[in-house]
């Protein structure tokens, strides 16, 4: 359901689809209120809505945080302490009011800039929208009140999606530029993370220490970790040697086999820079853990294959300019915020 509200690269910012305040319906610290019916509350006011920020001349409703805040809010109910259910509530419904409050700043220099979206384009995204995701009508309404949207609130909403993305494509974008030598360099940081290593078929011996060690407890383990990495230097099969001195009873009998590991798997993060150093047949050791110290050996390695440049330039280009273009628009939004008025009612 959420690949409908988030379908294009900019963040949608829903609209509520809650009925306007009637004519003469006042306003105090945000709410705008209206008379009640003649009824127990006769003589009262009873607020209809709340502004949560003000941007500019433009407001941002509490229902439009709250239909953000649909499928953000159902994960965090998750969460069994209520105390840290609430914290996590509170932080997203600020993260998530702040994107509005950028959102809104970039429709208004959109409108600034006389950049404007037909009702047709509107139609044409609805109708990719309902393709993509295999919904008729009936099924696209369904998923729209899942998310707190109506068909009229949506297409609102969608228009504002399309608005932003035109603004940074020509208030933004025109200004990036990747030249040959940024795509070269990008290949040439590529090629040399491809000559590394990317996965290690490691075994080990582990040679137990107790919890507090004494310091010749220390010694005599560092000793039976030189000596069983002298002897397969000298030349013995390392899996003999583990089976005859490793005291892991989970992979002595196997010769010390711990399978392939890939960059970022292996448990603990210390260890990763010296098995990744490896060569094949190289023996390290001994490297500290919490059960004892332990003698690494690299069985076999695998190392990334990288296309040649000519295959890679298109890609590699757009992804450079995908990036560019984000850090540019982050810091044009950032100007917009610094010369707006922002005033956040968030309680």
């Amino acid at each position: 359901m959420r690949k409908l509200a988030f379908w294009l690269a900019l963040t949608a910012s829903a609209v509520a689809a809650a009925d306007p305040p009637s004519e003469g319906s006042g306003s105090d610290s945000g709410d705008a209120k209206t008379p009640a019916p003649e009824s127990r509350n006769a003589g009262k006011h009873v607020a209809l809505e709340r502004v949560v920020a003000v941007v500019n001349d433009a407001i941002i409703l509490e229902s439009e945080l709250d239909a953000r805040l649909v499928p953000l809010r159902a994960e965090a109910q998750q969460i069994a302490d209520p105390a840290e259910r609430k914290r996590r509530i509170a932080k997203l419904a600020s993260q998530v009011l702040d994107e509005m409050v950028n959102e809104e700043l970039i429709v208004q220099a959109a409108e600034q800039a006389k950049i404007e979206v037909d009702t047709s384009e509107v139609q044409a995204a609805l109708d990719e929208i309902k393709q993509n995701n295999k919904l008729d009508d009936t099924g696209l309404a369904q998923a729209l009140a899942a998310q707190g949207f109506t068909l009229q609130s949506y297409k609102a909403d969608l228009k504002r999606q399309l608005l932003r993305l035109r603004a940074v494509n020509q208030l933004v974008a025109p200004k990036v530029q990747v030249t040959e030598e940024d795509v070269h360099a990008r290949y040439d940081e590529l090629q040399r993370r491809s000559a590394a290593v990317s996965a290690v078929r490691l075994s080990h011996i582990l040679i137990k220490v107790p919890d507090h060690p004494t310091e010749q407890q220390l010694d005599a383990a560092k000793e039976a970790a030189a000596q069983a990495i002298a002897r397969v230097k000298n030349g013995e099969d390392f899996a003999e040697v583990a089976k005859q001195v490793s005291q892991d009873p989970s992979t002595a009998p196997n010769g010390g086999e711990l399978g392939w590991f890939e960059r970022g798997s292996i448990a603990n993060p210390d260890w990763e820079p010296i098995v990744f150093a490896m060569q094949k047949g190289d023996v390290r050791g001994p490297v500290s853990g919490s059960d004892g110290l332990h003698v690494f050996y690299a069985n076999e390695i695998k190392s990334s294959q990288l296309k040649p440049y000519a295959e890679m330039k298109d890609q590699l280009q757009r992804e450079l300019r995908r990036r560019e273009l984000d850090k540019a628009t982050q810091t044009w939004v950032d100007e917009l915020r610094k010369k707006a008025y922002i005033d956040i009612k968030l309680q």
